[in-house]
C-alpha cells in the first residue's frame, strides 16, 4: 500500500497534462474569456427530462428547515443562506452545487416546497452566478447542475414570476455555454462524459437549431464509444460509474423520444450493454460487487433503473473487456476481478484488487472485499484500495499494485494507480456441472519476480466453490527461499456472518436466515483476524477475516474449500 517511491514516467506524464489543463481552464475562466458565454436568452424550457434517482419528501422538510443532509453530512445552516456559509466538508459543497436534491422538493409536490426551491436557485444566482470561480463552477459539478435545473424546472418555475423565470434561463445558457467551452479540457472519465451528457439534455429541453441537437449528439456518441466498453463496463472498471450514467442516460434516451428526436446510435447500443453489466454485478442480495471504487448500494434506485432492462435472462458469465468473471449456479453467485487496471487517467478510484472474490448465498453475502467508504474521511481510502483489503492473495505485505499519496502530486491529480499488473491472463473452465476459471496476474513480477495464479470451480448446484492459489516464478519455477516469498491469502467475512470453530482446522460461517458455510483450506489451521467492512450503509464496521499464512517456496500452492450446508456442525475442541 505504500506511495511509490520514486516519480514514474506515467506519473509525470499525468502531472504535466493535468497542469496544462489547469492553465487552460484558468485562461478560460477568466475575464478576457467570460464575454464568450454572454448571449442570447432561450425563451422557455420545452421539456423537463425525467429524473431516475429516488426522491424523499422527508428531505424537502430539513431543506425548508435549514438542514442539509448531503453526501452522508448534515450540515445547519441556522436560518442563512446554504451559499453563503463555509462548510470545509469538500463533498458536501459538490452536492450542494450539484442540485440533485431539488428532486426532493418535487417529490413533496406542495407551493411551500416549490417556493423553497425557487428561492434556493435565486440565492445561488445571485451569490455564484456572477462570478466563474471555486467549486460551484468546477466542469463536473456544473454538469450536474445543468442535468438538474433541467429536470426539475417544472418545480423551481412553478409560481414563478417573469423577473425570476428570465433570469433563471439567463443563468442556465451561461452555464450551458461556460460547459461547452471546459468539456475538452476536463478530466477524462466519467466527469466528462456527464459533461457531454448535459449538453445533449440542453439541446433537447431548451429551444435549438436542428444543427446543434445533431453537433450535442455527435459529441455525446464519440465519448461513449470511447468509454463504455463492448461488454458494457465503463472503462474506469468501478460497477458505481455504470450504475450512475445510466441513471443520466435512460432520462436522456427517454427525452429524445419525447421530442421526437431519434437518439444517436451509440447512445442505444451504450444503454442495451450497460444494462446487462449492471446485472453482471448484482449479487443474490441485490448489492453491487465491491471492486474498483465501489462502496454502499442503493438497491431502490438499482431496481428503478433495471426496470428498463428488457433483455431478461440470466445475467452473463463473462466479461472480457471489463476483466471480469462471474459463476452463478442456484441462488450462489461468486464475482471476481481478473482484469488488468484501467489507465492512469481513470484509475483515480482503483484498487490493487485483481483476483479478489465475492461470494453471495440466499440474500446474505459472504466473502467480500472490504468496500470503500464512498461519503467517509479520505483518509480510508488508500486503506480501503489496497490488495490487503480484498479477498486475494498478498506477497510479503504489499499490494500488487501501487498508487501516489505524495501531498503536492495527489492535490495536482489526485490518487492515481501509477503501477500494477500488466499481464492478466483469464481462461474459462466451465463444465457440467461446474463452472469456473483459471487467472494470473504479474502484479508482483517486478518487485519479487513471483506471479499469482488463482483457480475457481462452482459446482454441486452452487454447494462448493473450490479455489486454488499458486505462486511461482516465469515458466512455473518454484520460488526461491529469498525472505520475499511471504505469501498470505485473505478472505473478509461480511459483518453481519459469523466465524467460528469447527474442529479439524475448519470454520463455520453463519448469519441469521441464512445458510452455513464451512471453509477448510487443506488440512491447514487458518487464522481469524479483525478487519473493517468500509461499505457499510452507515459508514465503516468491524468485521473479520480468514487468512492463511506461509512461504512460498515450501509450498506453491494453497488448496481450499466452501462448503455449503443446511446447518452449523457440531464444534471439536
Amino acid at each position: 500500500m505504500a506511495g511509490a517511491g520514486t516519480a514514474t514516467p506515467r506519473l509525470w506524464a499525468l502531472v504535466m497534462r493535468e497542469t496544462w489543463r489547469r492553465a487552460r481552464r484558468r485562461i478560460r475562466s477568466g475575464p478576457a474569456y467570460r464575454w464568450r458565454y454572454a448571449g442570447r436568452t432561450p425563451e422557455r424550457v420545452l421539456v423537463a427530462p425525467p429524473d431516475l434517482r429516488l426522491a424523499d419528501p422527508q428531505i424537502a422538510l430539513e431543506i425548508y428547515y435549514g438542514r442539509f443532509p448531503l453526501s452522508g453530512h448534515l450540515v445547519e445552516t441556522g436560518g442563512r443562506s446554504p451559499f453563503q456559509i463555509d462548510v470545509a466538508d469538500r463533498g458536501w459543497n459538490r452536492s450542494l452545487h450539484g442540485f440533485r436534491w431539488l428532486r426532493h422538493m418535487r417529490a413533496a409536490g406542495t407551493e411551500l416546497a416549490a417556493a423553497n426551491a425557487r428561492a434556493l436557485v435565486s440565492d445561488w444566482i445571485a451569490i455564484h452566478g456572477g462570478r466563474i470561480a471555486g467549486v460551484a463552477w468546477d466542469p463536473a459539478v456544473t454538469a450536474r447542475r445543468i442535468i438538474a435545473w433541467l429536470q426539475h424546472s417544472s418545480v423551481v418555475l412553478k409560481g414563478a414570476e417573469f423577473a425570476f423565470y428570465r433570469s433563471f434561463l439567463r443563468s442556465l445558457a451561461v452555464q450551458i455555454r461556460y460547459l461547452r467551452s471546459m468539456v475538452a479540457e476536463m478530466d477524462d472519465g466519467k466527469h466528462r462524459l456527464r459533461a457531454r451528457i448535459a449538453l445533449a439534455y440542453a439541446a433537447l429541453a431548451l429551444p435549438a437549431t436542428a444543427s446543434a441537437v445533431r453537433s450535442a449528439g455527435r459529441n455525446l456518441a464519440q465519448e461513449l464509444e470511447r468509454q463504455i466498453l463492448p461488454d458494457g463496463g465503463h472503462v474506469s472498471r468501478n460497477p458505481m460509474v455504470v450504475m450512475e450514467l445510466l441513471a443520466d442516460l435512460l432520462p436522456l434516451r427517454q427525452t429524445f423520444a419525447n421530442q421526437t428526436e431519434a437518439p444517436p446510435q451509440a447512445l442505444i447500443d451504450a444503454v442495451e450493454r450497460m444494462l446487462p453489466a449492471l446485472r453482471f454485478f448484482r449479487h443474490q442480495d441485490g448489492g453491487l460487487a465491491r471492486f474498483n471504487g465501489m462502496g454502499v448500494t442503493i438497491h431502490d434506485r438499482i431496481a428503478a433503473i433495471l426496470r428498463h432492462d428488457d433483455t431478461g435472462g440470466a445475467p452473463l458469465l463473462h466479461a472480457p473487456h471489463s476483466g471480469y468473471e462471474r459463476l452463478s449456479m442456484g441462488d450462489v453467485t461468486v464475482l471476481a476481478d481478473t482484469g488488468a487496471p484501467p489507465p492512469p487517467e481513470v484509475s483515480g478510484s482503483a484498487h490493487a484488487g485483481c483476483l479478489s472474490f465475492e461470494l453471495s448465498s440466499g440474500r446474505q453475502c459472504f466473502i467480500v472485499n472490504c468496500g470503500v467508504d464512498t461519503f467517509g474521511a479520505e483518509d480510508f481510502r488508500p486503506l480501503a484500495r489496497a490488495t490487503a483489503a480484498h479477498s486475494t492473495l498478498t506477497l510479503n505485505d504489499t499490494s500488487s499494485a501501487r498508487f501516489t499519496y505524495r501531498p503536492r502530486i495527489s492535490r495536482l491529480i489526485g490518487w492515481p494507480l501509477i503501477d500494477g499488473p500488466r499481464v492478466t491472463k483469464c481462461e474459462r473452465t466451465d463444465r457440467e456441472g461446474a463452472q469456473g476459471f483459471i487467472a494470473s496476474h504479474d502484479g508482483y513480477a517486478r518487485r519479487f519476480g513471483l506471479y499469482h495464479e488463482r483457480e475457481l470451480v462452482l459446482s454441486a448446484g452452487g454447494n462448493i466453490l473450490e479455489g486454488c492459489d499458486r505462486v511461482f516464478r516465469a515458466g512455473g519455477e518454484p520460488a526461491r527461499d529469498n525472505g520475499r516469498d511471504q505469501a498470505a491469502l485473505r478472505f473478509h467475512i461480511h459483518p453481519d456472518v459469523s466465524v467460528t470453530s469447527a474442529g479439524d482446522g475448519r470454520l463455520c460461517l453463519a448469519a441469521p436466515g441464512a445458510d452455513v458455510w464451512v471453509f477448510a483450506a487443506g488440512g491447514l489451521e487458518p487464522a481469524v483476524e479483525e478487519s473493517i467492512f468500509f461499505a457499510g450503509l452507515a459508514g465503516p464496521r468491524r468485521s473479520r477475516q480468514i487468512v492463511i499464512a506461509w512461504k512460498a517456496s515450501q509450498r506453491p500452492e494453497i488448496r481450499w474449500r466452501l462448503e455449503r450446508i443446511g446447518a452449523p456442525p457440531a464444534a471439536t475442541g
